[in-house]
């Protein structure tokens, strides 16, 4: 899903960002709440990461027509301690939340080294690397994951789902450098993307159980620090109790500087990065040896000067949205 697509037309990232402000506005979010919400989602589209890009607007939208999110939320303080916050997203998506969230993780490094902010009751909270990148940017280790309810329950399925394939949740590692790219583990916890399922694929299990069954560990911790951390399970206020709120979400803000000057981290950082590109043979398929986060770096470097590439799915998504909220598309047709 998230190669670069085929057939495209090139986007301005300004025109965009100006179109899914305009929709989330329309769906009756404020101008603060949408601009937030469209700048991590054009920062996806920048980066290459189609999947949780601007194509989610559409979808994203009708939730907030509809009534299962809400878009005014309360936000606001359940728990603090001097090291963690724990915040009620009230029904709406989680990124305001999230980043809110984040803002208090750092803050909080920033005082004693280290710092978790948790949400309860939120929907999708998008790309684990938005708030591990503004760890990045705060001179922090950033760590995110969410996680969603009842997860591990596959009910009574007949046949019962493969184990191998279990769930998918967001999880990311942002590690700050230098001169060099960041190393950013922006990913799903399953070792197999959604659409690789089939006989082909179901060969693998047998072939290399490892690596399955580290996927499916991953896939646990990611939902229950991302889930069970944050209180979710606990009854919701009367406020947020009515809306759609299965997930949560959580952050990890690390201060380097609180135990390493960051200088010396990030050179050792940059000399990784280098050190691989030069020493070590590419990926079978792939014609350099990279580190992750190296690529959407190069990506987002490109898409800035020649234009975002908007596939097929894109394109229809933003058209649906267009002529449901009577918002220009970001194209010249």
């Amino acid at each position: 899903m998230n190669r670069p697509p085929e057939a495209f037309v090139r986007v301005d990232e300004e025109r965009l960002l100006n179109f899914s402000i305009a929709c989330f506005e329309t769906a009756g979010l404020t101008h603060e709440h949408a601009a937030l919400i469209s700048r991590l989602l054009v920062n996806s589209d920048l980066r290459g990461v189609r999947s949780h890009g601007t194509r989610t607007v559409n979808g994203y939208c009708a939730g907030f027509e509809n009534g299962s999110l809400n878009p005014r939320p309360n936000i606001r303080i359940i728990h603090e301690t001097p090291t963690a916050v724990v915040l009620d997203g009230n029904g709406t998506l989680g990124y305001l939340p999230m980043v809110r969230a984040t803002e208090h993780a750092i803050a909080k490094a920033k005082e004693v080294g280290i710092g978790m902010g948790l949400v309860r009751y939120i929907g999708h909270y998008g790309s684990a690397g938005h708030y591990a990148r503004m760890c990045n940017e705060a001179g922090c280790i950033g760590f995110s994951v969410q996680g969603s309810r009842n997860h591990g329950n596959a009910g009574n399925q007949d046949p019962k789902p493969q184990l191998g394939y279990f769930g998918n949740p967001p999880i990311c590692f942002a590690v700050p450098s230098d001169d060099e790219p960041p190393v950013v583990l922006d990913a799903a916890t399953c070792i197999m993307a959604d659409y690789q399922r089939g006989s082909e694929f179901d060969a693998l299990l047998s072939m290399i159980p490892a690596a399955f069954f580290k996927s499916i560990g991953y896939t646990a911790v990611a939902h229950l620090l991302g889930g069970a951390l944050t209180g979710f399970t606990e009854p919701a206020p009367e406020d947020t109790a009515k809306w759609s709120i299965p997930q949560g979400g959580m952050i990890l803000a690390i201060d380097i500087e609180t135990v390493v000057p960051l200088a010396v981290f990030q050179a050792e950082v940059d000399r990784m990065v280098n050190d691989v590109r030069e020493t070590y043979e590419p990926m079978p398929g792939t014609d350099r040896a990279l580190l992750p986060g190296a690529i959407e770096t190069e990506r987002t470097e490109q898409h800035r000067n020649e234009g975002i590439r908007y596939g097929e799915m894109e394109q229809e998504s933003a058209r649906a949205a267009s002529e449901r909220l009577g918002v220009p598309l970001p194209w010249d047709e």
